[in-house]
């Protein structure tokens, strides 16, 4: 699993350095919307339902986006160095790729995360390092080690119980 999600890390960096989003014109017509941010987002019915916004993304990113989906109890607990926090609002590496999840289990998507390897990064390490069996405090503090200098400042999150 570990060498399956550094493909996807290593994937999905090469193809945000080769312009991996796609035409805001025609996401448009799926009745997204444009954040002031310029992140696009999206509602689904739930987490097993991916946006369509990923439609022409490689599968990789869209194994990201299901990875997030699978762990964003975790993620809510782990920030986001790429400077999100100050430039979207973001509160952690969660919202890079879900903005919220309704109480009738719909969720809005955030594109995001499919122009920025760090948030890439970040969901994928978290995600290896929980299927090895490290608790939510152990991954918020390797994550905070690692990326403490030379990254944005954290985005706001809450420390896991």
């Amino acid at each position: 699993m570990l060498r399956r999600a550094t493909v996807v890390l290593a994937s999905a960096a090469l193809l945000l350095m080769l312009g991996a989003c796609g035409s805001k014109t025609a996401e448009e017509s799926h009745g997204l919307h444009q954040t002031p941010s310029g992140d696009l987002q999206e509602k689904t019915a739930s987490l097993s339902t991916l946006p369509s916004f990923l439609d022409k993304q490689p599968e990789q990113m869209k194994k990201a986006y299901l990875v997030a989906a699978q762990t964003k109890d975790l993620l809510g607990h782990i920030p986001c160095y790429c400077g999100c926090g100050e430039s979207a609002g973001h509160q952690s590496n969660m919202n890079c790729f879900i903005k919220e999840t309704a109480s009738d289990g719909s969720v809005v998507w955030d594109d995001h995360a499919t122009r920025c390897g760090v948030c890439l990064e970040i969901a994928v390490k978290s995600a290896q390092w929980q299927q090895q069996g490290h608790s939510a405090k152990d991954i918020r503090e390797q994550i905070d080690k690692q990326y403490q200098k030379g990254y944005a400042k954290p985005t706001p999150t809450p420390l896991p119980a």
